[in-house]
């Protein structure tokens, strides 16, 4: 894919910003990080030439001026609230952010549970972190939030959560997901520091929508896509366009909250602090550091297409009302393209009809197709057999393809195979015996020291990451998995793979 962002650029210009808006307040500034701080891979496709830990090396550039503060709501740990990107729990994914931030050498100053109730399972977290020497706070729901602007901004509001000590001037606020309560952490420390005699203030630190951007840029589009979810709506502000008399791009829950935002602001700052805009509370360098417009088009325009897949499969798994999709569908209306123009779907529908016409069945009788899209254009597909799983059989013919190997080579023994499906049927009991993708790259794995093409073969996994990739069933965990960890951008149908109601 060609490039079309310079990261360099952009880490350059966002960390003058920040310092810039941090020497505004004088002597600390409470920064709100939104969207993921390690692996954004959303920007990543996006914005092709954008670093994925663009966010964590900004803070890398910053550690000597740096606190970070992890924000977590309780309901999302009661509820085991799922990142759909990692494909882990919202509590699970805040100690495993913490453990990569401290591969980078970033300590986390404290880790807040926001709107807590007393739930049993949030304090099983709280014990959890502090019984590791984690710095653990608590933050109760405040009666009347957001409107109630006299008690939010008082000692029954703010007032009475817990204050976290900070020592650094700039203090970066972040969370698993959306709704963590970090505007609110954000405010509540501003609160107290000027109960304090501290100098203190707030801004947001988003990627996406991009404010410089036209309302339908296609990467702005992408940011309602990915919060189809959520119903955002991207808009021009209108504080910012009265204010300024400039034209800016922001989303309506940013827009919609602001009147209360700078309410609740001006009861605790002074007046020359205040914002006159959503678009000027935030710091967003994003936009300066495009370099080929035209590729960023392209590519946010398939993510597009990738979201609609993505919640067309939510919806036939119960994890989506019909019109989350719908709202996806009717950007690509507006931008005037169709799932066929995701170059891999005709290719993986075909493979699924092919495999129907071939000797024997696959699981169940039911019929499944995958293909690849490498990174010079070529397409390999693959089918699913008794033996293999398409997404397994895909992979396979594409590292032989890369490794310059014949399309009739065996890389996995007929023995292998067996033995691991029987290993299944015998002793895990699991109903079906075809290998998942994390099993065959295992057995291919252990193949290896003895069969030199699997070894050759094995080393070309590396250059599968970024590439494209449909499949004609909805993957199971072991393929979701093992395609997650490989890199591989993988969409499907909205097609369950077996009969079974649990997919294993």
């Amino acid at each position: 894919m060609e490039k079309g962002f310079d990261s360099e650029k952009y880490l350059r210009e966002q960390s003058e910003a920040i310092l810039e808006r941090a020497s505004h307040f004088g002597d600390k500034l409470y920064l709100e990080f939104g969207g993921k701080l390690i692996c954004d891979f959303h920007a990543a496709r996006v914005l092709p030439g954008f670093d994925p830990d663009a966010k964590i090396k900004l803070l890398q550039r910053l550690k000597d001026k740096v606190d970070i503060i992890i924000c977590i709501y309780a309901g999302a740990i009661e509820e085991k609230k799922i990142r759909a990107d990692f494909g882990v729990s919202y509590d699970v994914d805040t100690m495993r952010t913490i453990d990569d931030l401290r591969e980078w050498g970033l300590n986390v100053r404290a880790v807040v549970v926001t709107r807590y109730c007393d739930q049993p399972a949030v304090q099983v977290f709280l014990n959890r972190l502090s019984r590791r020497g984690i710095s653990v706070y608590t933050h109760r729901p405040i009666a009347g939030y957001p409107t109630d602007v006299d008690t939010i901004a008082g000692p029954q509001g703010y007032g009475a959560n817990a204050y976290i000590e900070t020592e650094r001037p700039i203090v970066v606020v972040t969370g698993p997901g959306p709704n963590s309560g970090k505007m609110g952490t954000c405010l509540s420390q501003v609160y107290h520091d000027f109960q304090r005699g501290i100098r203190a203030g707030y801004a947001k630190f988003e990627t996406f929508p991009v404010w410089n951007l036209p309302l339908k840029h296609p990467v702005n589009l992408a940011y309602e896509a990915a919060t189809a979810d959520l119903a955002d709506v991207n808009m021009v502000d209108p504080f910012h366009l009265e204010a300024r008399g400039e034209v800016a791009i922001n989303y309506n829950r940013d827009v919609e909250i602001f009147p209360v935002v700078r309410r609740i602001c001006a009861r605790i700052m002074p007046p020359e602090q205040l914002y006159v805009s959503p678009t000027d509370m935030g710091v967003n360098r994003v936009g300066f550091a495009i370099t080929d417009d035209a590729a960023v088009r392209k590519a946010a325009t398939q993510e597009i297409i990738r979201r609609y897949f993505k919640e067309l499969c939510n919806h036939a798994q119960g994890l989506a009302e019909k019109s989350v999709p719908d709202r996806v569908k009717l950007l690509m209306d507006e931008l005037g393209v169709n799932e066929l123009d995701r170059k891999v779907v005709a290719p993986a529908r075909q493979a699924a009809q092919e495999a129907e016409n071939s000797p024997g069945k696959g699981n169940d009788g039911i019929f499944c197709g995958a293909a690849l899209e490498l990174h010079d254009g070529t397409i390999v597909i693959g089918r699913n057999s008794p033996l293999l799983h398409a997404a397994s059989s895909c992979v396979i013919n594409a590292i032989k393809h890369l490794a310059g190997l014949p399309d009739d080579l065996k890389l996995l023994s007929p023995q292998v195979i067996d033995s691991l499906s029987r290993l299944k049927h015998d002793v895990f009991k699991n109903r079906q015996i075809s290998l998942g993708l994390t099993e065959t790259l295992t057995a291919l794995s252990v193949s290896s020291p003895s069969n030199p093409a699997a070894d050759l073969a094995l080393r070309k996994l590396g250059e599968l990451a970024g590439c494209e990739m449909h499949l004609s069933h909805m993957p199971g965990t072991g393929d979701e998995s093992g395609l997650r960890r490989l890199g591989i951008n993988v969409t499907s149908e909205p097609v369950f793979a077996n009969r079974n109601l649990f997919m294993e």
